[in-house]
């Protein structure tokens, strides 16, 4: 395996995302460079990039770390018995998208690697992961059509059956059981994988997963970003931002395992929307847009509806 072939595709890959979203909406990343060589039991580096308060994006973050450290977090352990006295090496880029039109859906990406380092008999236990989903705050079937098709395209190259497993894994993972609810339309995600033992070929899939996301939510974007709205939309936008917050704090693998091992907090964050609100036993006026959400959440074979 060779982890820093990894690293450089990942560094390339933000660079190259950002680049596109700079073109799209006019403003500019502001990039921070972190180092936490030294710094207790975790140490590593990364590239923070943001774009806030943009003429498209209202927030836009797009991660890449590189850790390293001593032993797992509760959130990574507890199900990995075998895990238990390895250090563990973990380099991804994980990305969040808040437009500011409450009728461009905000987006999720994330591809990484990880690794568990043993004693010098030990081989070295590894997986992949990774995937992306679109979280819409208004009904909009060809833009479905148009993400779940992309995600589809990602991974047809490696055989017909990784979408539909992938499709239902996200549909399982991106739920708000709290709430008895879909956090949006899903779309692709998937841990522990290892393509069989395959480096090659896991990380292929990897590539082929992060390469896919700008053709996969760009012209999305460019349908809705220009569409007229008015307060009545954006607070809707901010209450559905909500369960975004609710989702990322409570169940988010990556989020949970960032905080607990002591990592950047900045940085792990910054996937936060800026504007987000609550409301007790709140519920849509019948008939509205905003009620034909609850429905179209609902998980289904989006490529052929």
């Amino acid at each position: 395996m060779n982890g820093a072939a990894v690293l450089e595709y990942l560094t390339g890959l933000q660079g190259r995302i950002t680049a596109a979203l700079e073109t799209v909406d006019g403003g500019r990343f502001r990039t921070d460079r972190w180092d936490r060589a030294g710094e207790g039991s975790l140490q590593g580096s990364g590239a923070s990039c943001l774009l806030e308060e943009g003429a498209v994006l209202e927030r836009g973050g797009v991660g890449l770390s590189h850790v390293r450290g001593e032993r797992l977090p509760p959130s990574a352990s507890a199900s990995r018995p075998e895990l238990a006295g390895r250090t563990f090496e973990a380099m991804g880029l994980s990305l969040v998208l808040h437009p500011r039109n409450p009728f461009a859906p905000t987006v999720h990406m994330n591809v990484r690697l990880f690794l568990a380092h043993g004693a010098a008999q030990q081989s070295t236990i590894w997986w992949c992961g990774g995937g992306m989903d679109l979280t819409p705050c208004y009904a909009y079937a060809e833009d479905a059509r148009h993400f779940h098709g992309a995600c589809r395209d990602a991974l047809q190259p490696f055989g017909a059956d990784l979408y539909p497993r992938f499709k239902q894994w996200c549909d399982r993972y991106f739920y708000l059981k709290h709430r008895a609810e879909t956090r949006g339309i899903g779309g692709i995600f998937f841990d522990d994988f290892n393509a069989g033992g395959d480096f090659d070929q896991a990380f292929a899939v990897v590539r082929s997963v992060g390469d896919q996301f700008l053709p996969a939510y760009l012209p999305i974007l460019e349908r809705r970003r220009n569409t007229p709205y008015g307060e009545r939309e954006r607070d809707f936008q901010a209450y559905r931002r909500g369960r975004y917050v609710e989702f990322n704090l409570v169940y988010d693998r990556g989020t949970l395992f960032g905080l607990q091992s002591g990592g950047r907090a900045e940085s792990i964050l910054m996937s936060m929307p800026p504007v987000a609100r609550w409301r007790y036993d709140w519920h849509p006026a019948a008939g509205s847009r905003e009620a034909e959400l609850a429905a179209f959440l609902q998980p289904r074979d989006w490529i052929a509806s």
